[in-house]
């Protein structure tokens, strides 16, 4: 493999710029302006139909599905007109739709266009052969996904062939983002902490004097879900040193808890936990309903995140007991050096696929996600055909009561799986704007979102990735994916005198499930790469 296919994204990058550049984007809103689209082949061939995944987040409005609702039918209505395509799609549960994945692919009942985020997944079903080659499609009905999301494209390439079309994402973000009570700062006299132990000193002051004067005061609240390490990575990996491009290709951000020095920083939150300051029981915790009730509730002193998702939560913390000027983004994981090192999103998303089982179908799959990569039809599917601009041609989104009283789906972006490169996202200005017009409630000024804006780019970092995945990842990674969070979970909160036991033997099963075999598969083809 050539070294250009090396996607070398590991320098740390101190400016907010260098966003994706997205293209106009239509102000009509008519169902032939909506439609939008520019693949040269346009014309309506014979009568196909096609099953399409779709994740169910439960936010369907009252009286529909996340398979039949205003905007499934909108799109239903666009592909029938345009290509004479039907789209039918078929729900798998977000919080387990890697799992179903499978069982759907294994047991040949799997819909016409699939998706993942996970690379191993997406290896091991292109190695195993269930996934049809799309190359000749692509180059053939592709036209606008490479003309508008052609770079995120690589990453779905196996041997030269193209396996699947990659979603690329829109407004730059971290992975995860850190969320500190700035009013209970301000009642303790403490300043906005910069590092570890200033973040200590804070979990310890709210656990002893209750700024908040609640019932139920949480340092630092925790979930136990357990397909995702959003709850603890960034302060683990803040105790791991990258000597090299190398060290940082070989962890990756999915082997960062096992990295050199990343046993110290569990250690560290066991530490917390023995000391009452990380919630209780926090890994029982699965759907992470006590969790965001904590939160919720106003108990909660501090967390660590997906970056947007928890304003949900803040935003009824903040209505239900009528404060203002809680919860605000900090940056306190500092390196050995002092800097700091948030993981950022790759600019490719998910991995969308075409069962072998479907391979008949590949013309009509591929009309449909080159349809959806134009940007003005991706606005529509995000946003739906309902939707105003302002005046600089941000989109506004409905509010949550306008979607469920239009029977649209809480998360209509779910169903846009191609495109989120919109114009406006690589402003600031627009960005900000954007942010603060979609509050369903008023829960936080401008001034609040363009701070989350420079808080949550400090430091900002992508690990270095390539579309390769070793035999010994594609048959083991997705386990130990798995054993790793529950890895971290046990060490956190066993007790302290049993730690090193529990760690060396919890490793030991990491290394007998494969883990061993990945990181030396990792590092070989690094140096194959490199020669």
């Amino acid at each position: 493999m050539k070294k250009a296919r090396f996607l070398k994204g590991c320098m740390a990058v101190l400016t907010t710029a260098a966003l994706i550049t997205g293209c106009s984007l239509g102000g009509g809103k008519d169902s032939s302006s909506a439609a939008g689209g520019s693949d040269s082949s346009t014309g309506k061939g014979e009568e196909e139909t096609i099953k399409v995944m779709v994740w169910d987040r439960g936010d369907a409005a009252p009286g529909t599905t996340v398979e039949k609702n205003t905007q499934t039918e909108w799109i239903q209505k666009q592909m029938k007109e345009k290509y004479n395509i039907n789209v039918e799609y078929v729900s798998v549960p977000r919080s387990s739709s890697d799992d179903k994945l499978n069982i759907m692919m294994s047991g040949g009942s799997a819909p016409d266009i699939v998706f993942t985020y996970n690379q191993s997944i997406f290896y091991n079903f292109a190695q195993n052969g269930g996934l049809a080659d799309l190359t000749q499609a692509y180059d053939t009905y592709g036209s606008d996904i490479k003309k508008y999301v052609s770079d995120a494209q690589k990453m779905g390439q196996i041997d030269g062939k193209q396996f699947a079309i990659m979603k690329q994402r829109g407004v730059e973000a971290p992975k995860h983002t850190a969320y500190i009570r700035k009013d209970w700062l301000d009642k303790l006299g403490m300043e906005m902490p910069k590092t570890k132990d200033e973040l200590a000193a804070y979990l310890q002051a709210v656990k002893d004097k209750n700024p908040g004067g609640v019932s139920n005061v949480i340092p630092w609240a925790m979930s136990g879900r357990n397909d995702t390490e959003k709850g603890y990575l960034n302060f683990v990996g803040s105790y791991v040193n990258l000597k090299d491009d190398k060290d940082a290709y070989v962890y990756s951000e999915a082997y960062m808890a096992v990295a050199p020095g990343a046993v110290e920083g569990i250690r560290k939150l066991n530490e917390f936990y023995n000391k009452g300051l990380i919630t209780k029981d926090f890994a029982t915790d699965t759907n992470e309903d006590i969790y965001k009730a904590q939160i919720s509730a106003g108990n909660v002193g501090f967390f660590l995140d997906d970056t947007e998702r928890p304003w949900e939560y803040i935003a009824i913390m903040n209505q239900t007991l009528g404060l203002t000027n809680t919860f605000v983004p900090v940056q306190c994981f500092e390196l050995e050096d002092g800097s700091y090192r948030t993981p950022f999103e790759q600019r490719y998303g998910m991995f969308v696929m075409i069962p072998k089982s479907s391979e008949k179908k590949i013309e009509a799959c591929m009309k449909y996600l080159n349809w959806q990569a134009d940007p003005k039809v991706a606005e529509n599917i995000v946003y739906t055909v309902e939707h105003k601009t302002d005046e600089n041609g941000v989109p506004i989104k409905l509010s949550s009561e306008e979607l469920a009283s239009k029977g649209y789906p809480g998360t209509c972006d779910d169903l846009n799986i191609v495109n989120l490169a919109m114009d406006w996202t690589k402003s600031k200005d627009a960005i900000v704007s954007k942010w603060f017009k979609d509050q369903s409630v008023d829960w936080a000024d401008q001034e609040w979102f363009s701070n989350f804006y420079d808080v949550r780019a400090e430091g900002k970092y992508r690990f270095p990735v390539d579309s390769n995945i070793s035999q010994a990842e594609a048959d083991y990674g997705q386990n130990i994916e798995k054993m790793m969070i529950e890895y971290v979970y046990k060490l956190i909160s066993c007790s302290p005198d049993q730690f090193d036991t529990l760690q060396q033997a919890e490793y030991n099963n990491l290394v007998n499930a494969g883990l061993q075999k990945i990181l030396d598969a990792r590092a070989e083809y690094y140096d194959s790469i490199k020669k």
